[in-house]
């Protein structure tokens, strides 16, 4: 049972793709709660949508790879300027000129294409556990190195492998979300995230993973630097999935305000909802009223 139903929703097809959104609310301004990496849908955001709907219009969607969006098969579909144009099609489609948008994780880096190359649609941007790899330390650089080869009986961190996603699937989603929820007594926010990994499957991911090739730590500062709205960088101290330096760079670069959520994992806006929704409530209202 959801705590809130869509007011609307609907769908957008680009290039023959199509993904589903979803609209709460009609308070002014409108926020996009932007897709993470497909191994999530935007049921991610099922604590956020109730209370800024009250308040705001709020925009979700699937992101392309899971939910009631298309899954292609080719990593060129992954590629950020792909998601990025996925929001500014849900933003035509349903009439938003412009949008504070919010992201968690992967969704940063199409959250910064959004704010570098349209800001005219952007009020501001909120980056909850971002991935910059602008500051992506040696040892995660060395996982995503080892992504294609053969490696027996992997444990750790060497289960983020091709290979492994094919031969049993369930076994990376439960390793990769004991990891996401670091914080004590997260069996629910598990349990969910691990269902909702298992409406995609591994060649989709695999695909989404290659899709990210192209995104250069060079790449990644240079919009982070051009960046011209207002930004917060929310960061949990205790997240394992990526480093607080990278929350910490991502805020020096686009010159925000960096929020360290003590003992918070990847995903707080899961397991701190409530202190991530007063953060984004007033953020909002600093910069869309």
């Amino acid at each position: 049972m959801r705590a809130v139903v869509a007011d609307a929703e609907g769908s957008v097809t680009r290039d023959g793709i199509t993904v589903h959104y979803e609209r709460y609310g009609s308070g002014t301004p409108v926020i996009l709660l932007l897709p993470t990496w497909s191994l999530l849908h935007s049921r991610h955001w099922k604590l956020q949508v109730p209370y800024l709907a009250r308040h705001y219009t709020v925009l979700s969607f699937d992101g392309r790879g899971n939910g009631r969006s298309d899954r292609p098969g080719h990593p060129a579909a992954y590629d950020t300027a792909e998601f990025a144009a996925d929001a500014l099609a849900v933003m035509d489609a349903t009439e938003t000129a412009h949008a504070v948008l919010v992201s968690v994780s992967r969704g940063t880096l199409w959250a910064l294409r959004l704010c570098a190359e349209h800001p005219e649609r952007v009020l501001g941007a909120i980056f909850i556990g971002p991935v910059f790899p602008f500051a992506m330390p040696p040892d995660e650089r060395e996982v995503l190195r080892r992504f294609e080869d053969v490696v027996e009986d992997p444990v750790g961190w060497d289960k983020y492998n091709a290979h492994h996603w094919k031969a049993d699937y369930r076994d990376f989603v439960e390793f990769f979300m004991g990891r996401m929820f670091t914080e004590p007594h997260s069996t629910k926010q598990h349990e969910d995230a691990v269902g909702w990994a298992l409406e995609t499957d591994p060649a989709t991911l695999v695909a989404t993973n290659h899709g990210l090739r192209g995104t250069t730590p060079e790449a990644s500062g240079r919009l982070a630097e051009t960046v011209g709205c207002p930004t917060l960088v929310v960061h949990g101290s205790h997240d394992v999935i990526r480093s607080h330096s990278q929350g910490a760079a991502l805020a020096e670069r686009t010159g925000g305000a960096l929020v360290t959520l003590a003992g918070s994992g990847h995903c707080p806006h899961l397991r701190d909802p409530v202190r991530v929704n007063l953060l984004i409530r007033q953020f909002v209202q600093a910069v869309g009223g």
